[in-house]
């Protein structure tokens, strides 16, 4: 078994954090947050007292944070004078493809084995271990990295050279936002044509309308017992983080000179939901503000 440095214990990280000490490795656990390195340490992991102390000797470091500016800060700023060369570092957060291969080359650079390895799944496969992980980076940093991935989840799958985890997973979230909405719009109208919900589930999800955001995650109750819609819309994915998601896309969109309008308005109506409260509320509660029972019960 190996030492991990863990750094970041979200609602993301935590879980991952857990899986990784029950998978036997000694895992050094750092956040910000004294409370989630209690929680850690509860799950099996010992506590560190800074990002640095963590890494420190360690054989592998996963990170899990918030953004590209705290990616970078807590690499240039601890990790990369503290870990020693060769480690194999695995950043997990979900950042904009620039920040992922500036940090993924600079790694490199001082013998670091990186990938930029975000995820799939939400905060109930982080917890039981089933994520999906998209990786970038060099097949040696890969080879070295899947063994830990793969004690964190059911499904690691190389994209590609540095930054395509993340060319990867923005795409999959672009078209997961935009096919929950279509999904919430269908079941809207199927409501107000008076077509009973259980059955339009029962239709579509076997026809040409059949899609992951309905048929896995439904966004209206009944259907899918698992679903966030079965359990008042508490996430699951957070509207606030599919808008950052979305926001991610659409920038590099602009960088690229691709056209996503569907992505465009996806971003827009997110954005809507948002501001009028929906941001800590599942994403697919879209639902209810289409159907227009928002905020009005």
């Amino acid at each position: 078994m190996a030492i991990i440095a863990f750094i970041g214990l979200g609602n993301m990280g935590s879980g991952m954090c857990a899986n990784l000490a029950k998978a036997g490795h000694e895992v050094r656990a750092f956040d910000l947050s004294a409370e989630a390195v209690k929680r850690a340490e509860g799950a099996g992991a010992r506590g560190a007292k800074s990002a640095a102390e963590a890494v420190s000797g360690a054989d592998a470091i996963v990170t899990m944070l918030p953004a590209g500016k705290h990616v970078r800060a807590v690499y240039e700023g601890e990790i990369f004078d503290a870990a020693q060369p060769g480690t194999v570092i695995m950043d997990c957060s979900t950042i904009d493809v620039a920040t992922a291969r500036s940090v993924g080359e600079a790694a490199a650079a001082k013998g670091f084995l990186f990938v930029d390895a975000p995820v799939s799944g939400g905060v109930a496969a982080a917890d039981a271990g089933t994520l999906t992980f998209m990786v970038g980076g060099p097949e040696a940093a890969f080879a070295k990295a899947e063994p830990f991935l793969s004690n964190m989840g059911k499904a690691v799958i190389h994209a590609g050279d540095a930054g395509t985890g993340q060319a990867a997973k923005i795409c999959n979230n672009m078209l997961l936002g935009i096919t929950m909405i279509g999904t919430c719009e269908a079941f809207a109208l199927a409501d107000r044509l008076g077509l009973d919900q259980q059955r339009f589930f029962d239709i579509a999800s076997k026809a040409s309308g059949q899609s992951w955001s309905m048929t896995s995650y439904c966004p209206v109750p009944g259907p899918v017992e698992t679903s966030p819609a079965n359990r008042g819309y508490t996430p699951g994915f957070a509207t606030a983080m599919m808008l950052k998601d979305l926001k991610l896309a659409m920038d590099a969109a602009a960088t690229s000179g691709a056209s996503t309008p569907l992505g465009a308005q996806a971003e827009a109506l997110y954005a809507l939901f948002d501001n009028m409260g929906g941001g800590s509320s599942d994403f697919s509660a879209i639902y209810k503000l289409l159907q227009g029972s928002w905020n009005t019960e």
